[in-house]
């Protein structure tokens, strides 16, 4: 194949197997190259480990559980709804809402790389980009839940929705009950950000 090479002084041949070895090789190179700013870096990886993370998107769902309004648009146009409230960006640009039911839960992966909506959920974990869960979730999606904790009733439906470089889904988790009365910044503690790939299940108050 043209792509394989048995000689040991090919560029290909210099980068670790691992990915995070080969992650940080690249690094190292654009680095010395004087093309990336370490600290630009870093505060990039920043932003988006801890300043958003999951945080935004416990506020789209928080919101979604409190106020039937912004719920119904956020079904309807997600884009335009998480936008309202200053979520967009790159790896935003076009959001699909699916709500778990008592009847539907959903599930969401990425089968061909690791498309995820980065402006309301963050960097995504390294499980979600692997071979195996990308692979797995599609075969055999209850399997994978289960290993999760999430085990549900033989009559609940599982939906998987394969992510895409055009389309990035959230899913509203179900609110957990005896939560009536809580403003949205305690309902927003209860979300996780498995919750909201569907790998999960909002926190008991």
């Amino acid at each position: 194949m043209p792509h394989d090479h048995s000689d040991p002084e090919h560029p290909h041949s210099l980068l670790p197997s691992d990915p995070a070895l080969r992650v940080k090789a690249l690094e190292t190179l654009l680095v010395s190259k004087g093309l990336v700013d370490p600290a630009a870096l870093d505060a990039i990886i920043d932003t988006y480990e801890n300043r958003i993370g999951p945080r935004n998107g416990a506020h789209v769902v928080a919101k979604a559980w409190s106020d039937p309004e912004f719920r119904a648009a956020l079904l309807k146009d997600a884009t335009a709804a998480v936008s309202a409230l200053g979520y967009y960006g790159r790896q935003g640009e076009h959001m699909v809402a699916v709500e778990n039911t008592p009847d539907v839960h959903n599930m969401v992966v990425c089968t061909l790389c690791s498309c995820y909506p980065w402006p309301l959920l963050g960097i995504p974990p390294g499980w979600y980009k692997s071979d195996a869960y990308r692979a797995r979730a599609v075969r055999e999606p209850r399997r994978v839940l289960a290993e999760f904790g999430v085990t549900l009733d033989p009559d609940i439906a599982v939906r998987v929705w394969d992510s895409t470089a055009e389309v990035r889904y959230l899913v509203i988790p179900r609110r957990p009950e005896d939560t009536e009365g809580m403003d949205e910044a305690a309902l927003a503690a209860l979300v996780t950000r498995d919750s909201m790939i569907g790998c999960g299940l909002a926190s008991a108050p």
